[in-house]
């Protein structure tokens, strides 16, 4: 089975009323269960970056560390981690983004890229793009070109993917799912 043949979202689980009634969860910990499943999704994010010119793969905690581990080790380059506030040792900046109730922030440690590097900003799910985002403004603060940011799933009802473009930066998501 090649990757065009693989269906991604038939091996994506749904499930209403988590963790709010109005809510349709789509959890990816049916793509990770099943050794082969979860090699075929790695592959869709591997054989899309082979050949482009990256010094990192950027995960967003947590769920973005699952894909952007095993695509930085494919792709031969570094793995960065932007992690929720007060996580990271050492010199780091942070970013503020809203929740639908509150606030969340996020950081980066600040010695770990440097300025004209070029990354790969890799996240589960886009859905208000709140988090990705802030990693975007954590990596342009410090000079970091993002050649594009990737996911498994975009909610586009949501409107993340669009705010994102809109903030400039080039957006693949290898499936959709309509409603939240």
């Amino acid at each position: 089975m090649n990757n065009e043949e693989f269906d991604l979202k038939a091996h994506i689980r749904s499930i209403p009323g988590w963790p709010e009634p109005h809510v349709i969860f789509r959890d990816i910990s049916t793509l990770l269960e099943n050794g082969y499943v979860f090699r075929k999704m790695v592959d869709l994010f591997v054989h899309r970056y082979f050949n482009t010119e990256i010094t990192a793969v950027v995960g967003i905690d947590a769920r973005g560390f699952i894909i952007g581990a095993p695509l930085a080790y494919e792709l031969n380059v570094g793995f960065i981690p932007v992690r929720k506030k007060g996580k990271l040792p050492g010199s780091t900046i942070s970013e503020a983004y809203a929740l639908e109730y509150g606030e969340a922030e996020v950081e980066i440690q600040t010695d770990w890229l440097k300025k004209g590097d070029k990354v790969i900003l890799v996240d589960d799910l886009i859905a208000t793009g709140g988090t990705m985002l802030a990693a975007v403004k954590l990596l342009n603060r410090l000079g970091v070109e993002i050649v594009e940011a990737a996911a498994i799933i975009d909610l586009p009802e949501l409107g993340g993917k669009a705010k994102l473009e809109k903030a400039g930066v080039t957006v693949k998501a290898f499936c959709e799912f309509e409603g939240e």
